[in-house]
C-alpha cells in the first residue's frame, strides 16, 4: 500500500511534465511538490529526471528542506548520490540520531552512500539537496516506527 501511494504521487508529478518533455531547468522551472509519504511532511520534492519509483532506470530528484528538517536513520538498497545545492546539510552515520556525531556539508558538497549504509540527515538552515541514482528509490528506516508513512 505504501509503495502504491508513493508510485501514485511520483506518477502525478511526472504526468504534470508529460505534455512537453523538459531536459533543461532554470531554478524557477523546478517542479516542486509535496514529498512522498515515506519522507516526513514539511519538505518539497521535485522529480528532475526519470521515475524514482520505476523498477529500473536513472532518476534525479531534489529535496527542499526547511531549517531543522530531519530524516531519521535509514538505508537504501541501491547507491545514493547526494549533492548539496544550497544551505547546509548535517549528516550522521549509524542507527541512532545523534546531532553531536553529525558533520556539516555546505553548497557544492557531494557524497555517495553505498547500499545498506545506515545514515540520517538534518537541514541546518533551509537546504536543497539533489539525489540521483538507479530506480527504484527506496527508504528503509532502521526503526520502522520512524517511517512517516506508518504514522
Amino acid at each position: 500500500m505504501k509503495r502504491m501511494l508513493a508510485i501514485l504521487l511520483f506518477s502525478t508529478l511526472l504526468l504534470g511534465q508529460a505534455g512537453k518533455p523538459q531536459n533543461i531547468f532554470t531554478p524557477e522551472q523546478i517542479p516542486w511538490g509535496p514529498p512522498p509519504p515515506f519522507v516526513a511532511a514539511g519538505a518539497q520534492l521535485a522529480v528532475i529526471e526519470g521515475n524514482p519509483m520505476a523498477s529500473t532506470g536513472d532518476f534525479t530528484v531534489r529535496l527542499k528542506m526547511p531549517s531543522g528538517y530531519k530524516i531519521a536513520p535509514h538505508w537504501h538498497p541501491k547507491r545514493e548520490n547526494v549533492t548539496v545545492i544550497s544551505g547546509n546539510l548535517k549528516v550522521g552515520m549509524g542507527d541512532k540520531f545523534d546531532e553531536t556525531k553529525m558533520s556539516t556539508f555546505g553548497p557544492g558538497s557531494f557524497a555517495y552512500l553505498d547500499p545498506d549504509m545506515h545514515h540520517y540527515v538534518m537541514a541546518d538552515g533551509d537546504a536543497i539537496v539533489q539525489v540521483h541514482g538507479m530506480s527504484p528509490l527506496q527508504f528503509n528506516y532502521v526503526n520502522p516506527a520512524d517511517d512517516p508513512s506508518k504514522k
